[in-house]
């Protein structure tokens, strides 16, 4: 654990946790780009998802803010409202939601009906297409954020004597469940299996399996968890509770989504196009046989 900043810039304390954070936001969109460019995704293509990833990164961490600060209020509207703090499950309803928003307002609005020619290239993938690999670059990033939650001692668990306990809460000295490296290892896992059926198995029901996954693992850790999150509703369920709640729903229910109507909508970049097959079929040069006499 290491809460105080490791040096300043401008005045500004620079911390293990930002460090982490950027890190894993690095990686996440590293591992987008090259997953893109295997795919056959254009550079229009790959570009626009960028930079709405981007964008939806952002008003992601402003939502994970947010929410946070909303929790915080409900359980004490006494200290008044302010920006403090983040949780997860926030920031991941925030980008989603926005990058959902941006890209449907370009791909049905601007694309179709601009005039300037930089703005409605050519694209040979549509979101769609990412959504398979989108969530393994999630839980990239989310892992390196995880382990930045370590260095800064939040997100801890509760007090214990257990050989795994570690001193990794911020407010208390002694030995805590290092909840934050067990979640790490678990988006580590996570990922990989993803990643193993994405590029292996061509599966297409990543979304699915990260929503339900982590939306169970998630529900069951916050019973271990010791770190104050707010409240919300006034039920016994903590904030991130109730969210992965729907979280597993939206699992379940993205599965007939993607069989239904996205896999109507993928145009699968990496597969030889029809029309290329055809060409290549009538330049093959006819047999020669050979007489025999």
């Amino acid at each position: 654990m290491h809460p105080d900043p490791l040096f300043t810039i401008f005045g500004k304390g620079v911390y293990l946790y930002g460090i982490c954070l950027a890190l894993g936001i690095v990686a996440c969109f590293v591992f987008l780009y090259f997953t893109m460019k295997k795919k056959k995704f254009n550079d229009a293509s790959t570009d626009m998802i960028i930079f709405i990833g981007i964008f939806g990164t952002a008003f992601g961490i402003f939502a994970a803010m947010l929410f946070q600060s909303v929790y915080n209020y409900i359980g004490n509207p006494s200290a008044g409202f302010h920006l403090s703090g983040m949780t997860f499950i926030g920031g991941l309803i925030g980008g989603v939601a926005s990058f959902l928003g941006v890209y449907n307002l370009y791909i049905y609005v601007v694309h179709p009906r601009t005039k300037f020619k930089w703005l409605k290239p050519e694209l040979n993938a549509t979101l769609t297409d990412a959504l398979p690999f989108i969530p393994i670059a999630i839980t990239i990033a989310h892992a390196f954020g995880r382990l930045g939650c370590f260095f800064g001692g939040c997100c801890y668990g509760k007090p214990t004597d257990a050989w795994y306990g570690l001193p990794c809460a911020a407010d208390y000295a002694g030995n805590v469940v290092p909840t934050q490296l067990f979640e790490m290892i678990f988006l580590l896992l996570l990922g990989g299996v993803m990643a193993l059926l994405y590029f292996k198995f061509k599966f297409n029901y990543n979304f699915a399996v990260y929503a339900i996954a982590y939306g169970i693992w998630r529900f069951l850790l916050e019973f271990v968890r010791d770190d104050d999150r707010g409240q919300f509703l006034g039920t016994a369920l903590t904030p991130s509770q109730f969210w992965c709640i729907f979280m597993v729903i939206f699992g379940i229910g993205y599965i007939f989504l993607q069989m239904f109507l996205l896999a109507k909508l993928m145009k699968h970049p990496e597969l030889p196009k029809p029309e290329q097959n055809a060409e290549a079929e009538e330049k093959k040069p006819e047999p020669q046989w050979e007489k025999v006499d």
